[in-house]
C-alpha cells in the first residue's frame, strides 16, 4: 500500500507560529496599510508592468510560515499575497 505524498507540514510548526496562523485566519478586520500612498502605487505598477507580460504558471513550495507571513504582510499592505510575491520576485530581478 502507497503512502500519500502530502507533507506533515503542520508537525514543523512551533507554538509561535501556531498563534500567528490562528490569529491572521481568525480577522475580521482588515488592519491598516503601513504602506504610504506613492509605494503603493509603486507596487501597484510593478504588479501591472508585470501582468502585461506573458504569464508562466509554476509551482512552488515554502514552509507554511513564510506563506502565513507572506499573507499577514499582504493583508496588512491591502494587497493580495500573490501580488506581493510577484512584486517581491521582479523588483529581486529589475535590480
Amino acid at each position: 500500500m502507497m503512502m500519500p505524498k502530502e507533507p506533515k507540514i503542520g508537525s514543523y510548526i512551533d507554538d509561535e507560529e501556531e498563534d500567528l496562523i490562528e490569529a491572521v485566519e481568525s480577522m475580521t478586520v482588515r488592519p491598516e496599510s503601513m504602506l504610504d500612498a506613492q509605494r503603493r502605487e509603486q507596487i501597484e505598477a510593478m504588479a501591472h508592468a508585470t501582468m502585461n507580460e506573458e504569464r508562466e504558471k509554476i509551482s512552488l513550495r515554502i514552509p507554511r510560515s513564510d506563506l502565513t507571513r507572506l499573507k499577514s504582510r499582504a493583508l496588512q499592505e491591502g494587497i493580495p499575497y500573490q501580488t506581493l510575491i510577484n512584486s517581491i520576485i521582479h523588483k529581486y530581478v529589475s535590480n
